[in-house]
């Protein structure tokens, strides 16, 4: 489970005249949970989207591992190397809780029966007990609903989570057990948790904190 190194990363959006983020330097490592925090038009969704892949940096490597994410198939790569969970629990509303964690598993390859014990097993391992497997996503609170979403990232056998604002959409109570469940995914199972926040507690509870200024990082609040 290797980490995540960005080495003197800058991106700049063709429609633009500067650059979203410049000159980054950093490695997220598995066995922590990191949180990015910063004010909007701070460069953080951009970061996010330069490790997950989703773009490429104009100039800089980001590696996993020692492999370049320049060298490697994108497509495999977010498919099996990294999982994201977003703000709006992205949840497909017209299948199941225990189908939308069979999803990605059968994406690679898993065979169905197979892929329901795993999602079973995936979605009791973050409170979801079996008699919620069969219902739809709406039937269920935002609490359980972002829980639903951390189990599909698991099962899709990535070790690298990237959360989007995990507790945004979601009361005090619910947010705190969503934080505990991602810190125990990096402290137990050697996870690398990587969060983009403007949740505070999520920096508190965060075994390193960068914050994000006009497109820079630097380690601290």
């Amino acid at each position: 489970m290797p980490n995540i190194t960005l080495k003197n990363v800058s991106y700049r959006y063709k429609s633009s005249n500067k650059n979203a983020i410049s000159n980054i330097s950093l490695t997220f490592e598995e066995g922590k949970m990191t949180a990015v925090v910063g004010p909007s038009g701070s460069g953080k969704t951009t970061l996010l989207s330069i490790i997950s892949g989703l773009d490429c940096p104009s100039e800089g490597i980001v590696t996993l591992g020692d492999k370049n994410l320049a060298d490697m198939n994108l497509d495999v790569y977010r498919r099996e190397d990294v999982a994201i969970i977003f703000q709006a629990f992205q949840l497909f509303p017209l299948l199941t809780v225990l189908e939308n964690v069979c999803y990605p598993q059968e994406i690679n390859g898993v065979k169905l029966s197979e892929a329901k014990v795993k999602a079973s097993q995936y979605l009791e391992s973050v409170g979801i007990d079996a008699e919620k497997h069969k219902r739809y996503p709406a039937k269920l609170s935002g609490g359980e609903q972002q829980r639903v979403a951390i189990a599909r990232a698991l099962a899709t056998g990535a070790h690298v989570i990237l959360a989007d604002e995990p507790t945004g959409n979601l009361d005090t109570e619910n947010g705190k057990r969503v934080i505990d469940i991602l810190k125990k995914l990096a402290h137990e199972k050697n996870y690398c948790v990587i969060i983009v926040t403007h949740d505070m507690d999520i920096a508190a509870a965060s075994d390193v904190v960068y914050k994000m200024v006009d497109g820079s990082v630097m380690e601290g609040v």
